[in-house]
């Protein structure tokens, strides 16, 4: 059964506009207000004194979770990865995006509880969700859902590209997970074709391009807070999956969260990882957190330069 009624997947969208999902009541009231005035169509024209009530009375029944569903976040149930998952767990350990984002801290995959990971984002992309579903069937497998999870052969969304200048490069797409990846140094025999004006060297190449994407989580003592993966995961729940495969990295102490957590969680660690009642996955679908908005599609732009200097210097 759809775990959330009345959310069908709508047969025709405004391609203009998109709907996203907002838990209420998450400090800081500033940012949603802020949102509210530069980002929600016709956000402008409400009452800012009928938002902060709206976001009070959530905020409010935050205060009544904390007694009532005290340490929930800790009793999230993790479970050992079936069996027959495992060859698709090996493949995942091999592809080269996961053994350079995983090389640094204690990493394992396991089933979660999704409902009872903590989030750090108080908002997720509804029509994105909507559209990650239209490819779950009635009931996913095991192993559709891992894949789901971890698509590592995927092909990434579709990337505009606009030339500038001699030294400037504009990049959209849809997708808000477009960033700069790296800057690598290549040799002139591993770029193939193009047009040379002489012998070439070296190569400098700027990476534009998308993260791994794969649903990730961190753990400390015995919570699990979400750190990629927030639509997969919503996705999921929504559909009405109660476990999912995750790839759990596991800190001891703040240095090692700083090295791979969002700024959020570096900024206040205590609070999702100590607080009574942190907010929860499934708490986006709780009608008294949550709210829908309705906002322009989002379009991502990534805008790479590079300088060039020639020098003469003394051997």
């Amino acid at each position: 059964m759809d775990a959330l009624p009345g959310w069908a997947i709508p047969s025709a969208q405004d391609d203009a506009v998109q709907e996203e999902l907002w838990l209420l009541g998450q400090p800081p009231l500033h940012q949603y207000l802020s949102y509210m005035q530069d980002t929600v169509v016709d956000g402008r024209s409400l009452p800012r004194s009928a938002l902060v009530d709206e976001w009070r009375r959530a905020n409010d029944y935050y205060y009544e979770l904390e007694t009532g569903e005290a340490g929930l976040a800790d009793r999230i149930e993790i479970l050992d990865l079936p069996s027959s998952l495992e060859p698709l767990a090996d493949a995942l350990r091999e592809d080269p995006c996961y053994r350079r984002a995983y090389d640094v801290l204690p990493t394992r995959l396991a089933m979660v509880e999704l409902q009872h990971l903590v989030v750090a984002q108080p908002h997720v992309n509804l029509t994105h969700v909507n559209r990650l579903r239209e490819h779950l069937s009635a009931k996913p497998s095991n192993d559709e859902v891992f894949r789901f999870c971890h698509p590592i052969d995927r092909p990434g969304p579709n990337v505009g590209v606009r030339r500038i200048g001699d030294t400037r490069f504009s990049f959209t797409s849809e997708s808000s997970d477009l960033r700069f990846r790296e800057a690598i140094l290549l040799r002139a025999d591993q770029i193939a074709g193009g047009v040379r004006f002489g012998a070439s060297a070296m190569v400098v190449g700027l990476v534009v391009g998308f993260s791994s994407n794969f649903l990730t989580a961190i753990q400390s003592d015995n919570r699990l807070v979400l750190h990629n993966g927030h639509h997969r995961a919503f996705a999921l729940l929504a559909h009405g999956v109660t476990h999912a495969p995750c790839i759990i990295q596991t800190v001891t102490r703040r240095d090692e969260l700083n090295l791979i957590a969002g700024s959020d969680v570096q900024e206040e660690p205590a609070f999702y990882f100590k607080s009574a009642r942190p907010p929860l996955l499934k708490d986006f679908l709780d009608p008294r957190i949550r709210k829908v908005h309705r906002i322009p599609c989002p379009l991502q732009m990534i805008d790479v330069r590079f300088e060039v200097q020639d020098h003469q210097v003394a051997d």
